[in-house]
């Protein structure tokens, strides 16, 4: 049995960990609702282990200082990094120097594929915006105007906008005809939405969001101008399952925030106790590679029939 992979048996739960072993997650906003549910999953995984933990990153979305973060937090030689990269062009050179200095990488929730990261664990992201897609396809009745709101250049959001597109390009009556760059600012979504809404030409006939936060500030928007529009929402957290209660969020595609701070941690803790040959060898064209290139944590619908579901998992 592959050692990698005893963590999720449980076989290696009493394997000597130290407290001296400190392992870092770098974000972009750490007061982030949707961190602090990945922070809760690295906790979890951090007091099974007794290991040393922290959530490191400015306190609202700023791409620059995460880079200066992470870099601050590989000097201190850690035994492993965790990072959800906001800027893969910016992060993926800290990157890979942390690598070449042999402190272990692994991106979560969002990912720098072109950099020498052992591993992704997260969403599958255009995967996830072909699973918004279909449900706005199916409410639209394949026809409509779409409105989409997202952080532009960010590498997880950008792939789901590519699977909505996929999926909106099967449908000859469907169309974007918005886009609004959030900055990293996810109540920039109420003006915008609202700016979209009282503009009137083009009809917007749906709003689309690819981050968690920009949720509730567009329910808010569509309750205060009492305009019910299918909208496709992201994440589950508590103000956008009201949203959906409400009626004015029609879905939301839910990750899995905590289950990636949870295995993202016990990967790494893992590849501490059975040390790799190297960090640098090519593991994504290895056949006999120890590591996978991508553990997909899951995504899935929340909406009015199974919200009771979620609503008793936040409790």
């Amino acid at each position: 049995m592959s050692a990698l992979w005893c963590v999720f048996l449980g076989a290696c739960s009493q394997l000597p960990h130290t407290q001296g072993e400190k392992y870092y997650l770098v974000v972009p906003n750490t007061k982030s609702p949707y961190f602090q549910q990945v922070d809760a999953g690295l906790n979890q995984a951090a007091g099974e282990l007794g290991v040393h933990v922290a959530l490191i990153g400015p306190e609202s979305y700023d791409a620059g200082m995460e880079k200066s973060e992470f870099d601050r937090i590989a000097a201190l030689k850690p035994a492993g990094m965790l990072v959800s990269v906001a800027d893969e062009k910016l992060l993926t050179p800290s990157i890979n120097a942390a690598i070449d200095a042999g402190i272990p990488v692994i991106t979560v929730d969002s990912d720098a594929e072109s950099s020498k990261r052992l591993m992704f664990v997260g969403t599958n992201n255009f995967e996830a915006g072909q699973m918004g897609g279909r449900v706005l396809a199916d409410k639209l009745k394949n026809e409509g105007n779409v409105a989409v709101l997202y952080t532009h250049g960010q590498p997880n959001l950008e792939k789901r906008l590519e699977g909505y597109q996929s999926i909106i390009a099967m449908h000859g009556g469907m169309k974007l005809i918005e886009g609004s760059d959030l900055k990293g600012d996810p109540t920039a979504a109420f003006d915008d939405a609202e700016g979209i809404l009282n503009k009137g030409t083009p009809k917007v006939d749906a709003f689309v969001v690819l981050e968690g936060q920009a949720g509730p500030q567009v329910s808010e928007v569509l309750k205060r101008e009492n305009k019910k529009k299918v909208f496709i929402a992201m994440d589950a957290l508590p103000a956008t399952l009201d949203g959906i209660d409400q009626g004015w969020i029609t879905a939301s595609v839910a990750q899995k925030p905590f289950t990636m701070g949870y295995t993202g941690l016990r990967m790494l803790a893992d590849m501490v106790l059975y040390k790799l040959p190297s960090l640098t060898v090519d593991f994504a064209h290895d056949p006999n590679s120890r590591l996978p290139r991508f553990i997909d944590t899951g995504t899935g619908i929340v909406d009015s029939s199974n919200l009771a579901v979620y609503r008793a998992a936040a409790k």
